[in-house]
């Protein structure tokens, strides 16, 4: 008795995805670990330490003629602790969830857990923000304009929140199949 032939991929080859590997036998993953790791290294190295240190200072501590910081140095540096922080906090979520339901369903998960995080987080904001400083205060802004980034990050958070939802929904739907 012959079986009849399946189309598309089986259930198991749907849950086992092959790691792209380069040349030399690494996945991307496994390169940014050596990388890592090598940084690791040279932190431990002090010429190396002073020569990175010194890069720092010339890009985020440039000073003018008076003695303060530019604010291209003060720009730079916010701009690089919140890719960085973001990726680390985001990345690291995803990275765990990685090794243990496969990377699809890691994004679909980080995505709406990141989302749902920052519509709870917008939302507290619009309704209890903002303390110190009064509204009346702050440069002819009321309290309804102050709140308005608030309000749009909460509803742009919302919906990229059910968008991952619905994912979600259609990825367990696609594996029952």
């Amino acid at each position: 008795m012959t079986t009849p032939p399946r189309r598309g991929r089986s259930r198991r080859d749907r849950r086992s995805i092959p790691l792209r590997h380069d040349e030399r036998g690494l996945s991307k993953l496994e390169w940014l670990g050596v990388a890592l790791i090598v940084v690791s290294i040279i932190a431990f190295i002090p010429p190396l330490r002073g020569i990175v240190a010194d890069a720092y200072d010339g890009i985020f501590n440039r000073k003018n003629a008076a003695g303060e910081t530019e604010t291209f140095s003060v720009a730079t540096k916010g701009i690089l602790i919140t890719v960085v922080s973001v990726g680390a906090f985001v990345g690291t979520v995803w990275l765990v969830l990685s090794t243990n339901v496969g990377s699809r369903l890691a994004i679909l998960i980080t995505g709406a857990a990141t989302f749902g995080w920052l519509v709870i987080g917008s939302l507290l904001f619009v309704i209890y923000a903002p303390r110190g400083v009064r509204p009346a205060n702050l440069e002819g802004l009321n309290a309804f304009q102050i709140r308005i980034p608030a309000i749009a990050m909460t509803l742009a958070s919302f919906i990229l929140f059910m968008i991952f939802v619905v994912a979600l929904d259609r990825y367990e739907k696609d594996r029952e199949d």
